[in-house]
């Protein structure tokens, strides 16, 4: 049953409150304040909705991701959906993949693991690789359990000061998070095979980072896939986008495109609205959902800001970056799945590269095929392909505008490794998007597509805070802010953020 919408107080005026940027982090935050009686402006750079998770189209009928190409962990936004009326399966079609991806391990002797929630077909797939693994699978799965329903409080709750990392709720945390080791260093527990490690540790990737480095709290991703599994949005995950656009329309929510802001407005420390094409536009306060790096150097004075000042900006880690292929070709690929991953033999060189700034030489891939599952995202007879290399970011210092063909080239080949010996003569719609694409075309700061870095002095309070920092009526949701990247985190982040403006406003909260 949907939960009712509140009311607004009638004996008040309705708080106003400026939302910057419609990505997944800005629109679900607009939903939550307008259903708990705020009068909401949401400005779009952009002449659509969804920030990186939105659906490029083309002439010829082809549909690609942008950014995010599946859907994981659907819980969170389901209770978004259901606390502002609305109920998310009528909104979107969803369909639950199986296998959830493939994983081609490069080498003398390729390797292939389709990966899958069912647990029994799970262990023979990791049986086929490495028999003295298979029982590590059950025991990973329930410790990872524990370590979810120990660490969900912290990642509900927000952080804002030091002390609240003393928090009951976060010592408790410790002994399951191990903040001493990282990600592959937890799974020797389980797994002895190193392929199979990076079959549960590469997931690191959705947040920019290595398995090597990443903290080992981040077994959890990979958990999170088999026990919820990996959906597939008909249409493209823009279509989630345009969803959360209809429900906050519904819900009164004043959405303004090809708008961008060009400050926000201050009294003192206290923001006070924005200034959009020459008007100041007042609210009681703004949520800012844009790339941390990009936006807050270009709309909060950096007098405002002692803890993120441009120069502690500018000497933060920051995640990857990635070099994009968006391919409509003809033909159809039935050997392929929705969602393929070439690892590469030297795949720890392979990450050292990037964390040195240097351009991989023998990359892994990334290949989404989704033709497997929706015919609705390419022409009848036609394949909409989706081809990501991680790289190093902007810092690298490297040309990418004498890269990129150089870089194109490789991608292709790499791709023969997959099953696609032609696939170059059979282009019939390319674009291609760089590091330096990402920066200058899509405002994300050092092209670094997965935000600032989540190593842990830049986590839970050392992260820029959900009520930013050292000002007042300015709050943060996306990659940026706790608690950090990824769909399913961004979608929390949101009901941190909603939550606190809800109480400062004296806005009647929904359940959610």
């Amino acid at each position: 049953m949907n939960a009712p919408i509140p009311s607004p107080n009638l004996h008040r005026p309705r708080p106003h409150v400026a939302v910057i940027g419609a990505g997944p982090g800005g629109l679900a935050s607009a939903m939550l304040l307008a259903a708990s009686g705020a009068r909401v402006t949401l400005f779009e750079k952009d002449g659509v909705v969804g920030g990186r998770t939105r659906t490029l189209t083309t002439p010829e009928g082809y549909r690609f991701d942008l950014g995010p190409t599946f859907f994981l962990y659907p819980r969170i936004l389901r209770e978004i959906f259901s606390s502002c009326g609305a109920e998310l399966e009528d909104e979107v079609a969803l369909t639950r993949l199986d296998p959830q991806y493939r994983l081609i391990f490069e080498g003398a002797q390729q390797a292939v693991l389709d990966a899958t929630a069912d647990a029994d077909r799970m262990e023979a797939a990791i049986g086929a690789l490495a028999p003295g693994d298979v029982q590590g699978f059950r025991r990973f799965m329930s410790d990872n359990r524990r370590k979810l329903e120990v660490f969900r409080p912290v990642l509900e709750r927000p952080f804002l000061s030091h002390r609240d990392m003393m928090a009951p709720s976060i010592l408790r945390s410790l002994p399951q998070l191990r903040p001493h080791r990282q990600v592959d260093q937890d799974l020797r527990r389980y797994f002895a095979d190193p392929r199979v490690r990076l079959a549960f540790g590469f997931q690191t990737k959705y947040l920019g980072m290595s398995p090597f480095r990443c903290p080992s709290l981040f077994t959890i991703l990979s958990f999170l896939e088999y026990e919820h599994g990996v959906f597939h949005p008909r249409g493209g995950c823009g279509e989630v986008s345009g969803a959360m656009a209809r429900v906050a329309q519904r819900l009164g929510v004043d959405i303004r495109l090809n708008a961008p802001v060009d400050r926000i407005a201050f009294n003192g420390r206290r923001a006070v609205g924005v200034e959009a094409g020459g008007t100041r536009h007042a609210a009681d306060a703004v949520v800012l959902n844009a790339d941390f790096a990009h936006a807050v150097p270009r709309l909060v004075p950096d007098h405002l800001r002692k803890d993120w000042s441009d120069r502690k900006i500018g000497q933060a880690r920051y995640s990857c970056s990635t070099f994009m292929l968006y391919l409509g070709v003809e033909g159809q690929f039935p050997q392929l799945a929705h969602h393929n991953v070439l690892l590469a033999e030297e795949y720890q060189r392979n990450i050292h590269q990037i964390q040195a700034g240097e351009i991989p030489d023998v990359p892994s891939i990334y290949l989404q095929n989704p033709g497997a599952t929706d015919a609705s995202m390419a022409p009848e007879g036609h394949s909409a392909l989706y081809l990501l290399v991680p790289v190093p970011n902007l810092r690298s210092g490297a040309d990418w505008a004498a890269e990129a063909p150089r870089y194109r080239r490789l991608a292709l080949e790499r791709a023969k490794l997959l099953g696609l010996p032609d696939l170059e003569s059979r282009i019939r719609y390319e674009r291609m998007v760089s590091p330096q694409d990402w920066q200058d075309e899509f405002a994300v700061g050092y092209g670094a597509t997965f935000n600032l870095s989540h190593d842990l002095m830049q986590m839970l309070s050392f992260r820029p805070r959900n009520r930013f920092n050292d000002t007042e009526g300015l709050y943060l949701v996306g990659g940026g802010t706790h608690p950090g990247s990824g769909l399913p985190v961004i979608y929390e982040g949101a009901r941190i953020t909603s939550r606190l403006v809800q109480q400062e406003l004296a806005l009647q909260a929904v359940p959610a």
